[in-house]
Formats: structure tokens, sequence, C-alpha cells
């Protein structure tokens, strides 16, 4: 592929690097022209960040058709949870809320399984009836979500403020401990768990074919990294005009962390609704729960190190609201996700919890 076809393909990222530089050039002229300014640069950058998100995803994609499940669907949402781990990193060096991390990752579990797993569900029902998948898929990832949820943001509430630094020691060890075994149960003996069988594809070509393939990935891994990068330059200045912005407009604290899961899951969501239409639930299955599992299991270590390393401690704790909603979602996924089928009604049921969150969410809860 010639340069010219490149930067055409690439022209989401090309856009981004100019909106990254006048975000730098003109970001306190911004400021001065008071909240509504900078809650619509904001937006603007929020939208950029989103279109090199799903850039982002697109290349994913691109791996993961190459290397196949389960490998295929880790790498999308690890591409997904990198980039809400740096917008939190850089949001949190600013003056942000201390529930901000918790906040996030609440609502990301929201958003995943409640929000894609059920659309796509639900979508998929009424088109296909029932959609097969690995049942071991959706048992592993619920046991393991309860797991990870329960010791970094339930027990918490019980841990003297005085010792948050040890179990904040222990919360990193044990999140490592569990993703360690997680990833070699799903590349190793057990990554059977995590695949489906469904019928082949011919692919044609050749050897020609082929060599293209081993251009595109050489090329997907190198524009995943730069697409990485320009989300983090662009979410540090969204980060600033968001909270001016924000600032005494009474709007609820949640709102900023609903954008934050909201960015990092843009090209999930497409990629699991696309799968679900295509009759393929097992990648909406491992897309969904897996980004859920990853936010909870790698974005409370990094924060939490980063709270050791500052000495200063987040709201880790879930509201007893949050906690009705992670129990009843989790529930509901454990009988929904038991069966190795989804059909519309279990959809439903999920994607009417998300609209529940949504509602609790904007009565401030």
């Amino acid at each position: 592929m010639g340069i010219a076809s490149r930067l055409k393909e690439e022209k989401f990222l090309a856009v981004a690097l100019v909106v990254g530089v006048i975000a730098y050039s003109s970001e306190h002229a911004i400021l001065e022209l008071g909240r509504g300014a900078a809650l619509l640069a904001a937006a603007a950058l929020v939208g950029t960040i989103v279109l090199v998100s799903m850039r982002v995803a697109h290349h994913a994609e691109i791996l993961a058709v190459k290397v196949g499940d389960p490998y295929g669907t880790m790498i999308l949402t690890l591409s997904a949870v990198a980039v809400e781990v740096i917008i939190l990193a850089i949001m949190m060096t600013g003056e942000s809320s201390p529930t901000l991390v918790r906040d996030t990752i609440y609502a990301a579990l929201m958003l995943d399984i409640n929000g894609i797993l059920g659309l796509a569900a639900l979508l998929g029902g009424l088109k296909y009836g029932e959609q097969p998948y690995n049942d071991n898929s959706g048992k592993t990832y619920g046991v393991m979500i309860l797991t990870a949820i329960g010791i970094s943001m339930i027990v918490p509430e019980f841990v003297p403020s005085d010792k948050w630094h040890y179990y904040s020691a222990f919360t990193i060890l044990a999140m490592l401990a569990l993703y360690a075994l997680f990833l070699r149960m799903q590349v190793g003996q057990h990554s059977y768990f995590f695949s489906y069988s469904y019928p082949r594809v011919e692919r044609k070509g050749g050897s020609d074919a082929e060599s293209h393939d081993e251009e595109r990935t050489s090329t997907s891994i190198a524009l995943i990294l730069v697409g990485v990068v320009i989300i983090g330059v662009l979410a540090e200045f969204m980060s600033t005009l968001m909270s001016e912005g924000l600032r005494d407009s009474g709007a609820p604290v949640a709102v900023t962390a609903i954008v934050v899961a909201a960015i990092s899951a843009a090209p999930e969501i497409l990629t699991a609704l696309r799968a679900a239409l295509r009759n393929r639930m097992q990648a909406t299955v491992n897309i969904a729960m897996g980004a859920s599992l990853s936010t909870v299991i790698l974005t409370v270590p990094v924060m939490e190190t980063i709270a050791l390393y500052t000495g200063q401690p987040f709201i880790m704790a879930m509201s007893p609201v949050q906690t009705v909603m992670v129990a009843i979602t989790l529930i509901a996924a454990a009988i929904n996700l038991n069966d190795g089928e989804t059909n519309a009604i279990e959809g439903m049921t999920h994607f009417i919890l998300f609209a529940t969150f949504i509602m609790l969410t904007a009565l401030g809860l």
C-alpha cells in the first residue's frame, strides 16, 4: 500500500495530531473564555479520542483475525484497558475526585457486561434466536470478576484508614497473581475455554496474501502504539478542560467516570455488536467479560501503585448502591452465561440493568 493510500486510510490519526497541536497552542486561551468554551473543547477532544480509539480497535481486530481466539479478543481488550489506564493516570495527576478510579471501574463494568453484552445478545437474539458460545468462558470470567471486585472494591470498606497502604500493596500482588494465572489459562492448556468452533471460511490468495498479511500485521502493531500515545496526549488536555467545564456545575461526579469508561469501550462496542450480528457470540462474550475482568485486574494495581508512590490513597470501596448493582449484574451474568447459548431475553435483562445504572447516575447515586 502506498503512502498516500495509507494516509487516507489513517486520516483520523492525522486529524488527531492536528487537534493535539491546536489544543496545545490554545489551551490557556480556551480556559480564559470560561466554562462553556472549555466544555465544548473537551467534547471535541472526547470525540477525537473516540475516533483514534476506533482506529486502535481496527488494527487490534486485524491482529485478532491473524492470531484467532482467544488471543485476538485479548489484544482488543488489553488495548482498550491501556487507553483507560493512561487516561486515568493523567487525570489523577490533576484536581480530580478521589473516587474517580472506583467510579470508572464501576462504570466500565456496567458498560461492558450490561451495555455491550446486553445489547449484543438482544440484537443477536432477535436476529438468530439462540446464539451458541463456550459456556466455560462465561463461568471462568464471572468467578474471576467477582473475586477481583470483592478484593479490590468491597473489602476496602472494612480496612482501617491508617492501614490502607498495607492492604493496597496486598491488592496489587493479588491482582497480579490472578492475572498471571488467568493469562496462563487463556493462552495455555485451558485456551479452549475461550474459543468456539464456528464453520471455517476459506481464504484465497496464496503466498501473496500471506505476504500482505505480514505487512499488515507489522503496520497494525506500529499504529496501535502510535494511537495509544496520541490518546494519552489528547487525554491530558481533555482532563484539564473537562475539570474546568464541570467546576461548580452541579453535574454528578460520576459523569467524568462514565466519559472515561465510554472512551475506552467505544471500539469494543462496535466490535462486539458486529460479532453478535455475524452470529459469533463467543467473540462478544470474550470482549465484554474479558474487558470487565481486565479493567479490574489491571487498572487496580496500576492505580494503587500510583497511590502508594504519591502517599495519597484513592477511595476504592464502592458505595452501597454500586455494590448492589454489581451484585445483581454478576448474579444475572452467572445465570445467563451458564448454558452455552444467549437469547434476546437474557440480553434484555442486562440492558435494563444498564438503563438502571444510567438512571441512578443521573440521580447522583
